[in-house]
């Protein structure tokens, strides 16, 4: 599990959380913010049915959001292959020849996810210079609340945001950090909210700025329940027979517990479906905003395996060297992954105040988004 956020201007904060490698479960949550500038996306078909042709432009005139701070936040245990060749029946080269993956963060009885998501955000507000009581919004982006009835208040609370402004939470899996990107821009865009702090791998975001600095330029959202089968972890329900006893009471009632099953995931099947819409999304938001790849300084993708970030890179014609990866030593964390490994590039020095990246998620759903954002 980690947590990372970003931050935009005017504010919208963006978080997510959760990874799943080898036989271990870990989350991590990422923080962002936009400014008063957001485009809403249009309605689009499945990905088999669009082309970049197609596409209707989702820029919109008005204010911008731009993207000013970040912040993350880990669990201090580290699990490495290795670590895990002693629980299960695997080794350090199978995992990272297949995954690109070594290392990952657990999240232990003396973490918690909200706690996670309060550090990275803190961390955001405090490189955004934005007050916790100028938050508008918590849009809390994550698959694996502390609360099923969703953790974003516990967070706005948590910070201290005195004003009472609305939390909730968004579960779009790995894809959620971009959704969640994309929903804060609309809220912001569409008035009324200036400060939006989105949690999903931990983002939080505040600020505002004029059009031509506007930091969100193109995006691109999509979902297909159809392939929910190669990838979910659905609820085990107990039946109940629904007769009555003798005295007239109904049999069965109250009913048992039902608990989520294991993450149950079809590998080749996912693989070919990222290798295939992320390119063309990433292609469609592109066009949205009016530029070509020449533009992108940046390829930065959920970090969910290293040959599918290999493979989108090599449809785009990105070179390695402007990949951003770190899933080796965290796997992959969900919908934390895309703002955690931009806190750390950017944190880093690697990405600089703007450059132009583009960034994809993709995930159980089946969902997947990309946007075009410009770093600050």
């Amino acid at each position: 599990m980690a947590n990372a956020s970003w931050v935009f201007t005017p504010t919208v904060p963006n978080m997510n959380k959760m990874k799943i490698s080898p036989s271990i479960s870990i989350s991590r949550s990422g923080f962002y913010g936009i400014s008063k500038r957001v485009s809403c996306a249009n309605a689009v078909q499945g990905v088999d049915k669009l082309s970049p042709s197609e596409s209707q432009p989702t820029r919109l005139v008005g204010k911008g959001c731009k993207l000013v701070g970040c912040g993350s936040a880990v669990p201090t245990l580290q699990v490495s292959n290795d670590d895990l060749s002693k629980i299960v029946d695997t080794n350090d080269e199978w995992i990272s020849v297949r995954t690109g993956i070594r290392n990952r963060r657990v999240l232990t009885g003396k973490d918690r996810m909200t706690g996670l998501a309060v550090e990275a955000a803190a961390k955001a507000l405090e490189m955004a210079e934005v007050d916790p009581n100028d938050v508008d919004l918590v849009l809390l982006c994550t698959s694996t609340p502390d609360d099923l009835f969703g953790s974003a208040p516990q967070i706005q609370a948590a910070l201290g945001c005195k004003g009472n402004p609305l939390a909730f939470d968004i579960t779009a899996a790995c894809s959620g950090f971009v959704l969640g990107l994309v929903s804060a821009a609309c809220y912001i865009r569409a008035g009324g909210f200036k400060n939006v702090l989105v949690i999903g791998a931990d983002a939080l975001s505040r600020y505002a700025c004029e059009s031509e600095e506007d930091g969100l330029f193109g995006f691109d959202l999509h979902s297909d329940g159809e392939g929910n089968r190669h990838l979910n972890a659905s609820i085990k329900e107990n039946e109940a027979d629904g007769s009555f006893g003798s005295n007239g009471s109904v049999l069965g009632f109250p009913p048992k517990g039902s608990s989520y099953s294991f993450v149950q995931m079809n590998g080749k099947e996912v693989f070919r479906f990222a290798c295939r819409v992320v390119p063309q999304s990433i292609e469609i938001a592109l066009q949205n905003a009016g530029m070509t790849r020449s533009s992108i300084d940046w390829l930065l993708l959920h970090q969910a395996n290293q040959r599918i970030l290999d493979g989108v890179a090599t449809r785009l014609e990105i070179p390695t060297d402007r990949v951003i990866s770190n899933l080796a030593n965290y796997g992959n964390t969900s919908a934390a992954s895309i703002p955690l490994a931009l806190d750390e590039a950017v944190r880093s020095g690697k990405i600089k105040s703007g450059q132009t990246i583009a960034t994809a998620g993709f995930g159980a759903g089946l969902t997947w988004g990309s946007a075009i954002i410009r770093w600050k």
